[in-house]
């Protein structure tokens, strides 16, 4: 096992993957950025983010989770928080939790002027599935633990 010293986080490259949605929403998570910090330390368990969202940009789907946690803690900026059907704009410190199976969907948006950033922190249980209330979409995690995307009526994009 190789222990790494402490670094910048911003001294950690943003992660450069395609997303997982399938087109036309891939598109809708571009001007989003992610610095894989967790994955960077070798951490299995649970990962951490530190995810920007450039103005006018958005965190993912409306969606929630069938197992895994989620976690956010707001550094700059004030993302709006779409939970359930409330909406409300998050300020630096503040923080949520979203836990998984509780059917309730959350999103952040940046409809500031400058960039929201937070720390996102997530469990990695096997087995999970995502539910994206508003859009035909679901994810669904494999034995292997690769994602794959379906419609809602479970034929494959």
């Amino acid at each position: 096992m190789t222990d790494k010293r402490a670094i910048q986080a911003m001294a950690i490259p943003e992660h450069k993957a395609k997303s997982l949605y399938p087109e036309p929403f891939a598109s809708l998570v571009k001007h989003r950025t992610r610095r894989r910090l967790g994955d960077h330390f070798g951490l299995a368990n649970f990962g951490v983010n530190l995810t920007t969202l450039a103005p006018g940009a958005i965190s993912a789907l409306k969606h929630h989770h069938g197992l895994q946690d989620e976690f956010v803690y707001v550094l700059s900026g004030n993302p709006t928080l779409r939970h359930g059907e409330e909406e409300y704009r998050m300020s630096p410190g503040e923080c949520i939790g979203f836990k998984g199976g509780s059917g309730l969907a959350h999103q952040l948006l940046n409809h500031g002027e400058v960039d929201a950033v937070y720390l996102e922190v997530g469990d990695r249980l096997p087995g999970d599935t995502v539910d994206y209330p508003d859009d035909d979409l679901a994810l669904v995690q494999g034995a292997d633990g690769a994602w794959s995307a379906r419609h809602k009526d479970g034929s494959p994009y």
